[in-house]
């Protein structure tokens, strides 16, 4: 008896809690009045009333015992939505049965947009004088601002034409923006202020990564035009290249090499690489290594150099001509020769190599020998030559060049043949290279 009384007990457990369950659905529910509930027709009147004042238009609508039935076509889905939202909020709708479609006449379809875009164009109008005033303020504080960018004074601010240059496009892009402000507050839309500076922002920021590489020359030529390492007609080398400074652009530094070619580097090499500039001091030293006899008095030999050196017409007395023994290899000593000269008045390889001719014909006129370091190699194994009865061949005789003249030879500057060259690109054009700037 236990055992049935059990099982029933376990076969009613679940019954009772889904009893349970659609009791407090329906506690939740909500009660629906059966006093003083509002009329089907009043209901009814009044929904219509305010589809009416909406302009939704070919909606019929019918209430039966508080259920609201609304049914036609609709130029929108959305206008569907939105009759069946306000019929819910009504007093006295128990439910609403919602039949609207949406129409496919393609006229009732257009006409939507058609209202909004007339409604649009009816709010233009009517903004119209506030527009013509923003517009307005715009314009005459973008042309104050232009104007204000034409004067004189930039000039006088600045230390070249290229800085001048900048301050005015300064000028004027701070002008335009403190337009825009104004025109924006005069139409009472300042807060869209914060989302065009945003959007500027991001814009500015992806096109100044895609134009990394100029940005960066553009800076370098401010700071060469601001405190210049050059002048123009300068005798340069920039990162191995030698040649005459032609000018400074935005871009890059153009120079004319001693072979006459233009060399364009851009200005962010020339700002962070190593500038040697020849024509700031005029004297300049050139060297050469000679080597003599080991065998043979060394400051005999190094004294004569040196007065052979010192006699010579384009060697300046100050600073001092220089020979010193700077090793000793197997083939003999060497000596190092070093001399100054004024590269304005002497082409500085002319006299070089008037300078080696010289102290070498020296050398040898003294009975110094000069070691030929010729090396010759014989290959093991390779057998001896085997002996012949005829006469070895005869060497066609070699003609003898003239014995080399004791005097030396001046030269003019072979880079200065290149001032002309430069002088007339430059003319006509315009750089970033002033006298008036200071120089490094």
């Amino acid at each position: 008896m236990n055992k049935v009384l059990l099982c029933l007990a376990l076969i009613l457990a679940p019954c009772q809690v889904l009893a349970q369950d659609v009791v407090a659905e329906a506690d939740a529910l909500p009660t629906l009045a059966v006093e003083d509930v509002p009329d089907d027709a009043a209901v009814a009147t009044r929904l219509r009333a305010i589809l009416g004042a909406l302009e939704f238009d070919g909606i019929t609508v019918s209430v039966d015992a508080g259920v609201v039935s609304l049914a036609g076509d609709v130029a929108e889905p959305s206008i569907s939505e939105k009759a069946e939202s306000i019929a819910e909020r009504l007093e006295g709708v128990v439910a609403v049965k919602n039949t609207l479609s949406a129409s496919d006449d393609l006229a009732n379809q257009i006409n939507p947009a058609v209202d909004r875009f007339r409604a649009r164009v009816e709010q233009l109008i009517s903004h119209m004088p506030l527009l013509l005033l923003a517009l307005a303020a715009f314009l005459a504080i973008v042309a104050a601002g232009f104007l204000v960018a034409r004067m004189r004074f930039w000039d006088r601010i600045s230390p070249n034409a290229f800085i001048a240059e900048l301050y005015r496009q300064a000028f004027r892009v701070a002008s335009g923006i403190v337009g825009i402000v104004v025109a924006l507050d005069v139409m009472g839309a300042a807060a869209l202020l914060g989302t065009i500076l945003g959007a500027a922002g991001i814009i500015g920021l992806a096109i100044g990564f895609a134009v990394r590489d100029t940005v960066e020359n553009f800076v370098a030529s401010v700071m060469l035009s601001l405190r210049q390492p050059f002048r123009p007609n300068d005798l340069v080398e920039i990162e191995g290249d030698i040649g005459r400074v032609i000018r400074l652009t935005s871009r890059a530094t153009i120079l004319l090499s001693l072979d006459g070619n233009h060399i364009r580097i851009p200005n962010a090499t020339v700002f962070k690489g190593k500038i040697v500039n020849y024509t700031q001091y005029p004297a300049r030293r050139f060297m050469f290594d000679i080597g003599i006899d080991p065998d043979a008095d060394l400051e005999a030999t190094r004294g004569l150099a040196q007065a052979t050196l010192k006699a010579l017409p384009f060697v300046l007395d100050d600073p001092e001509e220089l020979v010193w023994i700077e090793n000793i290899t197997e083939s003999g000593a060497i000596l190092r020769v070093t001399g100054w000269v004024d590269q304005t008045a002497t082409g500085f390889a002319a006299a070089r190599g008037d300078a080696i001719r010289l102290v070498k014909t020296a050398i040898e006129e003294a009975g110094v020998a000069i070691p030929d370091t010729t090396y010759r190699i014989r290959l093991e194994g390779a057998g001896m030559p085997t002996a012949s009865s005829e006469p070895p061949p005869r060497k066609a005789p070699v003609p003898q060049a003239p014995a080399a003249s004791p005097e030396p030879s001046v030269h003019k500057s072979e880079e200065a043949a290149l001032i002309p060259l430069v002088d007339a690109e430059r003319r006509d054009r315009d750089d970033l290279l002033a006298r008036s700037a200071p120089r490094e």
